[in-house]
């Protein structure tokens, strides 16, 4: 597996979290950050999974 589909989940498990504070407490920026982190990390992933899709027809 590609490190950037490992790192593209944790962003998108960290994204989560801070979403979810930030709407617990009232933060708007804080849920918007958390929503701009899962973005990241979803686009990550698809990157490592296209690097792996190339790996594998080799």
């Amino acid at each position: 597996m590609d490190k950037d589909r490992t790192k593209g989940k944790a962003k998108d498990v960290v994204g989560t979290a801070k979403e979810t504070f930030g709407k617990a407490t009232g933060d708007k920026e804080t849920e918007r950050s958390g929503k701009a982190d899962q973005v990241e990390g979803k686009v990550q992933k698809g990157i490592g999974k296209v690097k792996d899709a190339f790996r594998n027809k080799k």
